[in-house]
């Protein structure tokens, strides 16, 4: 009984079930009759016959199937093979008929003398998802012609039936890249290099050769990762026969991790540039497929290519985003691509290579979210963490960036490094493009004077030529934007006028028009190319470099790393004892660690500022970080709180982390008793803060050069275990100045006021009504005496509804103000102290059992 079906190529055609298949030659005959019956119905379709060498044998595998029930039902190999037959057989048929068209002998002519029984080879049983995914890839330049299985050993790239695509217009074909594959290779091995696949698809059409846009005498400040580098890749890929020799394996994986700019891709290209091998670079993301099982066919292409390319660097860039941890991965397929990443990691053994090193180098900011059997030995066997540059990275790294450019004079490196602190390598190579951009705003100043000296030197006559040419050539066109020009002027003019406008805003708003009629004139007067002579005196100035400094923007601080603070000790008054044990417990083992280390000092201490709000607890962190020029995080203890489980903990752990990346550092963590209160059985989610900030404390995760200082006003209130030796084991009591320390705070914070002479800040520090003031509270009445100085000198009260009039109209800006002791009686009816007797009583009593009284060592101070 015959029925209709559907043909895979969408060509309907009625064929017959038939009976039982029992011998191979009925399978035979039956597969031979649906190829032709397949041949002819293209040839109907008004196309040229078709040579049986240029349909894939896997369509004709799965064609026959669709076609003839009794053949589904067979198996696939059966099928496979007795379409191979039956290819074969056309394929001599075609040969003595010699029916094949002039162009189609030109074109296959070059493979006249290949194997076709080896070229037949079907083995593969997903054959046509492989066939449909390899035509995918095809070149929309390439002829629209049915693709053939053709092995690469027997490809003539030098046929003149391909033409060669030229080499600045058009990427290489896939024969010319696997070329040069082959001439990478060594002799001995070069049919080994990628081929076409089973099913049609390929491995790989980009090119591999080494990078050669950068080198490592292009890094700067990164000496010890190169070190690591030369020993784990270098060494192994220069001289295997060592390790062939000892039997030890070199190292299959270098894992790569750090904040985001600080050179993890340009060391990499860097190696392999280095190396002069092949360089396999791939992008994670772009290792995920759509369909199922072509990502991790990618991955066991990427790796079979790499072997038969061998020796040679794999590169995986944001590899976090394909590796995440298993258990807790959102899809099937991010565990299957794990699973078989790790299988082609275990297959670089050198047994399985033929002696050859094939390495493979991940790059990441997340390492933590990596799924833990990467991570072992065997694998990513080493893990290189690169950190923020320290200063003389930093001054490495810009001697590097600024060879290039044109400096003029003496330049000081040293103190552009130190000004720089919490930049990496992308950020400072910003900086040299904003500093070259601020120079080139400044040939509108330098050229012009130039051009104004030659234009004199003539007569002025140039200078009347191009006024006139500049003339002749605007014309009508000219006069518009002159009317236009003077409509702006009108506009301007009225801004000018109108009071109402701040004076700022209205000074930045000439500022900006000149800036942008200097430019237009210097396009004007120079429409042509500059000469030599008049670039000759242009060059990029440390001037320009701070003047491009607050355009960029560190990426550490964007990504929550540290800075150093710009709070010096000279913004602080008093406090002097607290300086002396500060500077003992961070300062000075930062600075130098050798002292410490000869008395058997190494771990760094926390310490607890405790005291009145106000009292300067936050300056003197802040202090301490610039003084010892480390990198410093603030945190905020409610900050880190989360309401979803477990991510208070990881915001915690996130802190440290970054600390690591930016050593030396000191973290802040200011208002520490909502972070670490005291536990009971009633707030577990607060117990579990507590018991990881004690775990990072102890160092559990390695907490050399990180050093902890936290704040509070509410000593009482901290968990105990947060004091005990190891963790925060310095407390030190910030309690309200004394009479002469006041005196100290009024001079630190009036340094900027215009005081008058007759203003005594030690009768001030004196005041029964000061005798509760902490620092706060004392800049704040500065601040109040210097408002009502101002109120008294400029404006004066028009009436009682609250509305103000200017008193001395447009002399306002002429107006000296000074603020006497007068001010400062007004300004305390305005100030009281933030500390009453009673909370001054409190801390006074939990200073005897949480620290140390300055008040008690008065006398050793005295004596001293």
């Amino acid at each position: 009984m015959a029925r209709k079906i559907r043909n895979l190529n969408g060509l309907g055609v009625a064929q017959a079930a038939g009976g039982p298949l029992l011998t191979s030659a009925a399978i035979d005959k039956r597969v031979k009759n649906l190829v032709e019956g397949y041949l002819a119905a293209k040839a109907e379709d008004g196309e040229k016959p078709v040579s049986i060498k240029r349909v894939l044998p896997s369509v004709l595998v799965q064609y026959v199937q669709d076609c003839d029930a009794g053949l589904r039902r067979l198996k696939r190999a059966l099928v496979e093979k007795s379409v191979e037959s039956v290819v074969e057989m056309l394929v001599e048929e075609e040969s003595e008929r010699g029916d094949l068209d002039e162009e189609e002998g030109a074109l296959d002519g070059d493979f006249s003398d290949m194997d076709e029984s080896k070229m037949m080879m079907v083995k593969d049983m997903n054959a046509l998802n492989k066939g449909i995914v390899g035509l995918w890839n095809t070149e929309t330049n390439t002829r629209p012609i049915i693709p053939v299985e053709i092995p690469d050993d027997t490809v003539d790239t030098a046929s003149p039936a391909t033409p060669a695509a030229p080499t600045d217009t058009k990427p290489p074909t896939s024969s010319q890249a696997g070329s040069k594959k082959r001439d990478r290779a060594q002799p001995a091995e070069t049919t080994a290099a990628p081929k076409k696949k089973k099913g049609g698809s390929t491995v790989s059409k980009e090119d591999r050769s080494p990078p050669t846009h950068v080198k490592l005498s292009d890094i700067g400040g990164m000496d010890h990762v190169i070190r690591d580098m030369k020993e784990l890749v270098c060494l192994p890929i220069e001289h295997p026969e060592i390790y062939r020799h000892t039997g030890v394996q070199p190292a299959r994986g270098v894992l790569l991790h750090g904040p985001p700019g600080c050179g993890k891709t340009m060391l990499a290209n860097a190696i392999a540039a280095d190396l002069n091998i092949p360089f396999i670079s791939l992008s994670a993301p772009s290792v995920v497929s759509g369909m199922s099982g072509e990502s991790e066919k990618k991955v066991r292409e990427i790796f079979e290519e790499a072997r038969a390319i061998a020796p040679c660097i794999i590169f995986l860039d944001e590899i976090d985003a394909i590796t995440p941890k298993r258990e807790s991965a959102q899809r099937e397929m991010e565990r299957r691509i794990v699973a078989q990443l790790l299988t082609c990691m275990d297959d670089l053994s050198l047994e399985k290579t033929d002696g050859k090193v094939v390495i493979v180098i991940g790059a990441t900011n997340l390492p933590d979210s990596l799924d833990p059997a990467l991570r072992r030995a065997g694998r990513f066997d080493r893990e290189i963490q690169m950190t923020v540059p320290d200063e003389l990275s930093r001054e490495s790294i810009l001697r590097i960036l600024c060879g290039k450019l044109r400096l003029s004079g003496e330049f000081d490196f040293k103190a552009l490094a130190k000004q720089t602190s919490g930049f990496v390598g992308a950020d400072l190579n910003a900086l040299t493009t904003a500093a070259g951009i601020a120079a080139i705003k400044r040939i509108f100043n330098v050229i012009k004077p130039i051009e104004d000296a030659a234009a004199a030197e003539n007569g002025g006559v140039e200078k009347a030529e191009k006024d006139g040419a500049a003339d002749t050539r605007e014309g009508a066109d000219n006069r518009e934007g002159e009317s236009d020009a003077m409509e702006v002027d009108d506009v301007v003019n009225i801004e000018d006028d109108d009071d109402d406008i701040p004076a700022a805003q209205r000074a930045q708003h000439i500022i900006d028009r000149k800036e942008i009629d200097d430019i237009q004139h210097f396009l004007d007067r120079f429409p042509n190319p500059l000469t030599p002579e008049q670039l000759e005196p242009l060059s990029i100035t440390i001037e320009d470099f701070m003047t491009a400094m607050p355009t960029v923007q560190p990426s550490s601080k964007r990504e929550g790393f540290a800075t150093i603070p710009g709070v010096t000790w000279d913004d602080i008054g008093a406090l002097a004892r607290i300086r002396v044990e500060l500077q003992m417990a961070i300062v000075q083992p930062i600075r130098r660690p050798e002292l410490y280390a000869q008395v058997g000092i190494t771990a760094p201490s926390g310490v607890l500022l405790w005291g009145p709000p106000g009292c300067g607890k936050t300056l003197l962190a802040k202090a301490v970080a610039n003084e010892s020029r480390a990198n410093f995080i603030s945190v905020r203890g409610p900050e880190l709180l989360n309401k979803w489980v477990g991510e208070s903990e990881k915001s915690l752990r996130q802190v440290f982390m970054r600390a690591r990346a930016s050593t030396p550092c000191v973290i802040f963590f200011d208002e520490i008793d909502a972070l670490v209160p005291v536990r009971d059985d009633s707030r577990e989610s607060t117990s579990r803060m507590v018991n990881t900030l004690l775990t990072e404390l102890d160092g559990v995760n390695d907490r050399k050069g990180i050093y902890v200082i936290a704040a509070t006003n509410r000593p009482d209130m901290i968990d105990p275990a947060m004091l005990r030796p190891g963790r925060l084991d310095k407390p030190l009591f910030v309690e309200l100045p004394n009479a002469r320390e006041r005196a100290e705070i009024f001079k630190t914070v009036a340094k900027k006021t215009p005081i008058d002479d007759n203003v005594d800040f030690d009768a001030l520090a004196q005041d029964e009504r000061c005798r509760n003031f902490s620092g706060a509270d004392i800049a704040a009445l500065v601040r109040e005496s210097a408002v009502c100085a101002l109120r008294k000198a400029v404006f004066q009260l028009q009436d009682e509804k609250g509305n103000i009039d200017d008193a001395v109209g447009g002399a306002a800006e002429e107006t000296k103000i000074i603020v006497t002791m007068d001010d400062f009686e007004t300004a305390f009816q305005n100030v009281t102290p933030s500390v009453s007797d009673k909370d001054r009583t409190k801390y006074e009593r939990l200073g005897k059992s949480f620290g140390w009284r300055k008040n008690a060592d008065a006398s050793a101070e005295k004596s001293a």
